[in-house]
């Protein structure tokens, strides 16, 4: 992990990065601070309220682990932009390569006159993403684009309609991926009607399911129903988050996702892997189905995949892709070349430093921090995660009843100190973790204490 007061430092020791702010914590106002309570003024003037942000603090420059605000404030940040910059703020490769790609051109539509860059990045997820068989792989922009092109690439290949997802899922904010997705404020409310056939069925929620009940048991009770009320030969894909992101961080029993894998392939369905927030080492694999050896039929990235510019993908077996006509995927911006430049910058670095080992050492250090907290604090019912991606379940002392008022107040007052966490979950009621894989021990411990200061006020 890079270290140090903007100096070098290395996950595993393998390379170096310098990082142009220090490494540190430091306030030097009230948090927000006065210029960022002017620019809200302006922002409140000017944008669009449907446009919300967890944080009134504006930002000035961000670098490694750190944001520094335009106040002067150093903040920890433990969201990593919702788990895009997984390579560290402003990451000397990412930046590199889109810069030159800057100085070259900044788009032709690889539609009309492509370019080597996108070629390159189909390339290493080819390598990288689970199974040994022939895959291909699609750019686009975002993580609900990838994951409804994952659909279409999935009704086409097998010539079905149903798609089955399960609750707690996010996919995305399109008509298509609100369908998908399972909460309603904010991310449905009003915005009907949906895309229709798209299917719901329990997932596997070991804090909340029946006690006793294994991973199996949630799967045979997912895919039952499944059978029962759609029909399993009708049903083109199964989408699934290895680990739960905006739901709430929930991991799933273990044996879950094998069932699901298997009823897929006894069906003939697809299993489509939404590994936007969980994938490219975040959880310590690769991606996060790789834990439970489950190889997905079509994969989807965005989030960390180009640190920080606007890249997606679909990846998938080569017979299932090859199955779509000439001209049905695209898009205008889709594997645009300086984003593209930009992943090749995050791929190399996520392999030089060896990020998904930093991942598994950050969730060595932050699951023992967790579990005694959740020790001393009876609002703590639940501590899950894996590697980077980590989580607490926060609900009203001696019951499982949520407590989203709890989560608010542990974020308010972890910015307050500097630190930036971020909340989730179904009931709105889960803080969690996502610090940059290259964040120092010692700043991840220090953000960590905090936040168990704000947790103890809080319960």
């Amino acid at each position: 992990m890079a270290t140090g007061d903007g100096g070098a430092g290395a996950a595993g020791g393998r390379a170096a990065l310098r990082w142009s702010l220090p490494q540190r914590r430091r306030l030097v106002t009230k948090v927000p601070g006065p210029r960022s309570e002017a620019l809200q003024a302006r922002r409140a003037a000017a944008v669009a309220p449907g446009v919300s942000s967890s944080s009134p603090v504006f930002v000035a420059e961000a670098s490694g682990a750190v944001v520094l605000d335009v106040d002067g404030n150093s903040l920890i940040d433990l969201g990593s932009g919702i788990a895009v910059v997984g390579v560290g703020h402003a990451s000397p490769q990412v930046v590199d390569r889109a810069a030159g790609q800057l100085r070259r051109f900044t788009h032709t539509c690889f539609m009309v006159t492509p370019y080597e860059a996108y070629v390159a990045v189909c390339e290493q997820l080819n390598e990288l993403s689970p199974g040994t068989f022939e895959k291909r792989s699609a750019l686009f922009n975002s993580g609900a684009e990838a994951v409804e092109n994952a659909v279409k690439i999935a009704r086409r290949a097998t010539g079905r309609q149903a798609v089955v997802v399960l609750e707690h899922a996010y996919h995305g904010r399109t008509n298509l991926t609100m369908a998908l997705t399972s909460k309603n404020m904010p991310y449905k409310d009003g915005f009907g009607p949906f895309a229709p056939e798209v299917y719901r069925v329990p997932t596997s929620y070991p804090f909340r399911d029946p006690e006793g009940m294994t991973g199996r048991q949630a799967a045979e009770r997912a895919t039952s129903l499944v059978e029962s009320e759609v029909g399993a030969s009708r049903v083109a894909c199964v989408v699934v988050e290895p680990i739960q992101g905006e739901g709430g961080f929930v991991v799933p029993a273990k044996g879950f996702l094998p069932a699901l894998a298997d009823w897929c392939r006894s069906s003939g369905a697809l299993l489509v892997a939404d590994e936007i927030q969980t994938g490219l080492a975040r959880t310590g694999d690769w991606f996060a189905c790789e834990d439970e050896e489950v190889v997905p039929d079509l994969l989807t990235t965005a989030k960390a995949l180009a640190g920080g510019l606007p890249l997606a993908a679909v990846t998938g077996r080569a017979e299932v892709m090859d199955r779509v006509h000439p001209g049905g995927l695209g898009g205008t911006y889709g594997g645009n070349p300086v984003a593209c430049e930009a992943a090749l910058g995050a791929l190399s670095t996520m392999r030089e430093l060896d990020l998904p080992a930093a991942a598994r050492r950050i969730g060595a250090l932050t699951g023992e921090w967790l579990r005694k907290m959740q020790a001393s604090n009876a609002a703590v019912g639940d501590v899950r995660g894996r590697g980077a991606m980590w989580a607490i379940e926060l609900v009203r002392p001696g019951t499982k009843e949520p407590d989203a008022g709890a989560a608010r107040a542990v974020a308010s007052a972890c910015l307050a100190e500097g630190v930036v966490v971020l909340t989730c979950g179904s009931f709105g009621n889960v803080v969690r973790l996502l610090p940059p894989l290259v964040i120092d021990e010692a700043l991840l411990a220090e953000g960590l204490d905090v936040l168990s200061s704000a947790v103890a006020a809080a319960g």
